[in-house]
């Protein structure tokens, strides 16, 4: 290997390689390759000849992070593709199959590209650099490199997010190829521009009597290379930027790093923005490792342990750093400061302090510079050098919470001298001031640092402005969601993108209005335009106390019609999201009531909708048909006829659970034909009625005996229910359909899927309903597959703990399946006490859709006791005479099934295969299903 002392290049080909100053050059001029490739490069070329294994060379180049050869592979292609390596004529670094890399271009000494000014290097002029950079290598090995390439770089950011030690390290870094001279220019406490030039050369030691230093300094700029950090140049840009050209332009040796608020907008300049640390997601199941695996989590408990000692995040604590690191945005400023508070407050003391203005006061370093002390300097130095109209907008864009559309901030922010073409401009010029970040990808948007946010805010609250600017922002949001619940014919994806991002800013909006200081009206007329928001978001849960606040703020002498809404709103937040019937029926009556009285058609038909729906969840479908007939009468004459479609979807659910399938099938036949005219979204249906028809559909069709139909529907509908992106609706998909389906057939592996799913998406959206449901669903799969020992007490738990919910429809097989698993369990007389209960409820509820086969599970019950053969035969048969009743084929499928097990136990051989053959003929689906299977499989064995 040969030896190369510090100044020496390795040439190769056109090129020159300079592994000290990390530089390659090609044909004289600088190369830019990425950083990682330039270490693989530095080290293949130092071992000549040598096959270095891709183990040794990952760990190498990668000695902190884990990474796979994947990486390796990827940065060798870019290397090859920027040497020009094409596997032909030039060939620098190949692949040794099975071993690793081989660095095989000829070598020999070069000399160095620039002759050092002193044998002895001077020291660099520059701050001491922190002991520790954390989420920062990355980013100083590409300005460091770029300084090879461009010779006038500018690190841009806000406040405190690092821009400083970054320039300070590069510096210290670079120290060496500059000969020591690395000059460090903080224009931070300059407040005259004419003095900048002076300022310069006093940091380069120079000391010029001139009325202009410039000539002076670029005599000595020419004497050697030199790079010089302008530091802080945010108030001097309109001065320095001419003189940074003029002296990069005639000082060829000359390199120059800047940090500034903003780009200097001059010639030559190349502007790297740096961008916050990467904090850990919003997430309920984070651990300690993976939290530690983010930088700003990282730089805040190094700093904890800078301050208060050794320290250990524990597993309690690890998602309170999380979102201390994410309410702080990632700024390594703001990180620090709070950092340094644990001591005194405790992690869960300093995450409650971060709502205070207090949190801007906490001082850091004491030598770090003043403006960096606390955050409230920090952004006072920025908000100082801010024009009236831009400090103007940037305090009045604090009422918003989270991002914001240009067209928003234009209406809540301009007037008071202030237009709105000037209120645009104030907010581009705030954005390459880095005090807006642009948000969004899609659609432009905007949004305020928290940090900032609660700064600009109290200069709001400091000039007394805050009411005037908060009440626009809730008339804004008024009226934009005013115009959302009139929207129904975007698609509803599009609509969640444009109007879903608003969440934050309604919430904000209301907690103004209902608040000491706001606009109860104000307050209530919004309430009542989100409504289709938390709707559409399936936020019943917030729908609910939303609407409750503002009846409260209504009382008792408020407009009938806002109040008409809110009630009916009220009643299906309590219906979808809670299941509490005997809260939601008064409610939605009362909205009839009103309705009728001020002969509102769309909210007659929402309650007459709501209250069918409850009597659905209440198991009353005798008195949910006679609704559903109301909503058809009321319907009649209306010109939208996605009315009537609705009212033929709740006579089928009705027809559907009273056990009339075929009926049932006409009526969401019906509604199926005529999906093509509907709008997105019919106005009054939470659901999506698309998919919800599809997924009633399919329930019937299997109830009928067309396996293959319902299946393949059911698979068609979890793709639009996914799709579709509203979370109650997928519920529905799964829960209704899904599930239930792949369960009857036999399919255990797409039930435990299915199954799987909606119980995460269920809690992942905190629809309880569903939940409860998907957690016994499950237990039966469990029980179902044949391991009763766990699935039966797993089921009953379940069942116990969904309380009053176990009464809703969805759970009725599941009591069914818990009856049969008693009998399983050598427990026959428990489960048979438990089916007369269930047969009690369904009889007085007229809920006959379950009914032949929770007859089949008792004679199957009572075939393992011992005097039970007469009665169960006689139940058999009765079950059988329903199913054909209904018109249910797979429920007869199943009762022939079990007769014709009796029979053969029983010798009766013919008349066993006569029954299997007689309900087997018809059916010309569903060969793959478990029922059939095992009744064509009798059929053979009687046959042979």
């Amino acid at each position: 290997m040969p030896e190369h002392n510090e100044d020496s290049a390795i040439s190769f080909g056109p090129f020159r390689l300079f592994p000290k100053s990390r530089l390659l050059e090609k044909e004289g001029s600088p190369l830019h390759v990425g950083g990682r490739a330039l270490d693989i490069l530095i080290f293949l070329a130092e071992r000549p000849g040598v096959v270095v294994d891709k183990r040794e060379l990952v760990k190498r180049i990668w000695a902190d992070v884990n990474v796979d050869e994947g990486s390796l592979r990827f940065h060798v292609a870019a290397l090859r593709k920027a040497l020009g390596d094409t596997g032909k004529s030039a060939r620098y670094v190949v692949n040794v199959p099975g071993r690793g890399y081989c660095f095989v271009a000829s070598l020999a000494k070069a000399a160095p590209p620039v002759a050092p000014v002193s044998s002895d290097i001077a020291p660099p002029r520059l701050p001491v650099q922190l002991a520790k950079m954390i989420g920062r290598e990355e980013v100083i090995e590409k300005i460091s490199n770029g300084l090879s390439l461009y010779r006038f770089m500018t690190v841009v950011g806000p406040g405190g997010i690092g821009k400083t030690a970054v320039a300070v390290t590069v510096g210290h870094r670079r120290s060496q190829d500059f000969g020591g001279r690395v000059f460090f220019v903080d224009f931070g406490p300059l407040r005259d521009a004419s003095h900048i030039a002076t300022t310069i050369a006093s940091a380069l030691g120079l000391t010029i009597n001139a009325e202009d230093p410039t000539p002076a300094l670029l005599t000595f700029l020419n004497t050697g290379p030199a790079l010089l950090i302008f530091d802080s140049c945010e108030h001097v840009l309109d001065d320095l930027a001419p003189l940074v050209e003029r002296i990069v332009r005639e000082a060829p040796q000359l390199r120059v790093l800047a940090t500034s608020r903003e780009s200097f907008r001059s010639d030559g300049e190349r502007i790297f923005r740096l961008f916050p640390l990467d904090c850990p997601p919003e997430r309920e199941d984070l651990g300690v490792a993976e939290v530690l695996t983010y930088p700003a989590a990282q730089l805040f408990v190094e700093r904890i342990a800078q301050s208060s000692g050794p320290f250990q995040l524990s597993a309690e604590e690890a998602p309170l750093v999380a979102s201390i690191c994410r309410r702080l945005d990632g700024i390594a400023l703001a990180i620090e400061l709070a950092a340094g508070r644990v001591n005194a407050y405790g992690i869960a003391g300093t995450a409650s302090l971060l709502d205070s203005r207090f949190s801007l006061q906490w001082r850091g370093r004491r030598t770090a510079v003043p403006r960096h002390q606390t955050l409230a300097a920090a952004l006072d130095w920025s908000y100082d050098l801010l024009p009236a109209a831009e400090s103007a907008t940037l305090r009045r864009l604090s009422v918003f919470a989270g991002p914001f559309a240009p067209e928003a901030a234009a209406t809540v922010a301009a007037g008071d001298g202030v237009s709105e073409s000037e209120t645009l401009e104030a907010i581009d010029s705030l954005v390459t001031k880095s005090l807006i970040s642009p948000s969004g990808s899609r659609t432009l948007r905007y949004r305020l640092l928290d940090t900032t946010r609660t700064y600009a805010h109290g200069k709001l609250n400091e000039l007394g402005e805050t009411r005037q600017f908060a009440r626009r922002h809730a008339e804004h949001f008024r009226d934009f969601f005013e115009r959302a619940e009139a929207d129904t014919s975007t698609p509803l994806p599009e609509w969640l993108h444009v109007y879903g991002a608003e969440l934050d800013n309604v919430r904000a909006a209301l907690n103004w209005a209902f608040g000491p200081d706001g606009d109860p009206a104000l307050g209530i007329a919004l309430t009542a335009a989100a409504v289709t928001l938390w709707v559409r978001l399936s936020l019943f849960a917030e729908c609910r106390e939303r609407t409750r606040t503002a009846l409260a703020a209504l009382g008792d002498g408020g407009d009938d019609r806002v109040r008409m809404q809110l009630l009916s709103a009220l009643g299906w937040s309590l219906m979808y999201g809670e299941g509490r019937a005997r809260e939601a029926r008064p409610i939605l009556e009362t909205t009839l009531e009103l309705a009728d009285r001020l002969d509102d058609k769309d909210f007659r038909l929402r309650a007459l909708w709501g209250l069918c729906i409850d009597q659905f969840n209440n198991g009353q479908f005798g008195k949910a048909r006679a609704l559903a007939d109301r909503f058809a009468n009321a319907a009649a004459n209306s010109h939208d006829k996605s009315d009537l479609m609705l009212g033929d979807r709740l006579m089928a659910v009705a027809l559907h659970y009273l056990g009339d399938q075929n009926d049932a099938r006409e009526h969401i036949d019906r509604v199926n034909a005529s999906l093509h005219v509907l709008a997105e979204k019919p106005k009054i249906f939470p659901l999506d009625l698309r998919i919800s028809t599809q997924y009633f559909r399919a329930r019937i069709l299997w109830l009928q005996g067309l396996a293959d139909q319902a299946q393949a529907l059911a698979a068609r509908n979890i793709e639009e229910g996914l799709a579709n992106g509203h979370a109650l609706t997928f519920c529905s998909v799964l829960g209704q359909a899904a599930c239930p389906i792949a369960f009857w057939a036999g399919d255990f592996d797409a039930a435990e899927r299915h199954g799987t799913e909606l119980l995460e998406h269920a809690e992942r959206h905190a629809i309880r309903l569903w939940g409860l449901w998907a957690r016994a669903f499950n237990a039966a799969v469990v029980a179902k597959r044949g391991d009763a020992a766990t699935g039966l007490p797993l089921l009953r738990e379940e069942l116990n703990r969904a309380g009053d919910a176990r009464f809703l429809p969805r759970f009725l097989p599941l009591l069914g399946e818990l009856a049969a698993c008693f009998g399983e369990a050598d427990q026959a007389d428990r489960g048979l006490e438990m089916i007369e209960d269930i047969l009690a409820r369904c009889n007085d509820r007229q809920e006959r859709w379950y009914l032949p086969e929770l007859i089949r599970i008792k004679a199957e019950l009572m075939l393992k006791q011992t005097k039970g053969l007469p009665a169960a035969e006689a139940a058999f048969r009765e079950a059988m005479d329903i199913a054909t009743q209904q018109g249910a084929r797979s429920w007869e499928l199943r009762c022939a099934i079990s007769i014709a097990r009796f029979r053969l136990g029983q010798g009766r051989d013919a008349e066993a295969l006569e029954v299997l053959e007689t309900i087997c003929r018809p059916l010309t689906e569903g060969s793959r299903t478990a029922d059939m299977r095992e009744a064509q499989g009798l059929i053979a064995q009687l046959r042979s």
